[in-house]
């Protein structure tokens, strides 16, 4: 069965520092048309950085769409051409003043495939060294050390509300039940 449908024409609706609107019209499988919300975001990374004590770095900072603070993993957004991995280090350097001797790819994620076209690429650190954090200039945040096995049982306890923070940690923890050389 074919599934894919055929993008006929793309009008913006917004551009944005960090989101652009578009609406789609696109013909669906069946010959009929449909209009597409999308949502282009140029991607980002989220870095898993364990301690050599067995820690997760997170930070903790308000996320003004929720209007709460919340507890995630170190992350940001990518630069246009940008490598994910050296957005990753670059990120978790500025946020956290962590640097990684070890630094693997641990998958990507689609946040929201109904309208969003974000890929979030997801690594694992580690072999830290520690010197001052470098927050962007609109960046307030607090760095934490979370025992990994705290950190998953808050996932599973539904403490942790950030999806691409739960998918990390709860891939190193599968990782980590498995025997991985990365942990």
């Amino acid at each position: 069965m074919n599934l894919k449908e055929e993008t006929l024409s793309q009008e913006y609706r917004y551009q944005g520092k960090i989101v652009n609107l578009r609406v789609d019209q696109a013909r669906l499988p069946d010959g009929t048309k449909a209009a597409r919300e999308v949502v282009e975001h140029p991607g980002g990374v989220c870095v898993a950085a364990l301690t050599d004590r067995d820690e997760l770095l997170f930070v903790r900072q308000f996320r003004y769409p929720y209007g709460e603070i919340i507890p995630e993993l170190p992350a940001g957004k990518l630069s246009p051409g940008e490598d994910p991995a050296a957005c990753g280090q670059r990120e978790l350097e500025e946020e956290t003043g962590a640097r990684a001797a070890r630094f693997e790819p641990l998958g990507r994620l689609y946040p929201s495939p109904g309208y969003c076209a974000e890929i979030i690429h997801l690594f694992a650190a580690r072999d830290l060294t520690f010197g001052e954090a470098r927050p962007d200039e609109d960046e307030f945040l607090e760095v934490e050390r979370i025992p990994f096995s705290e950190a998953v049982r808050m996932v599973l306890a539904g403490e942790i509300d950030d999806a691409k923070t739960q998918i990390a940690v709860l891939r190193l923890d599968a990782l980590r039940r498995q025997g991985s050389p990365l942990l």
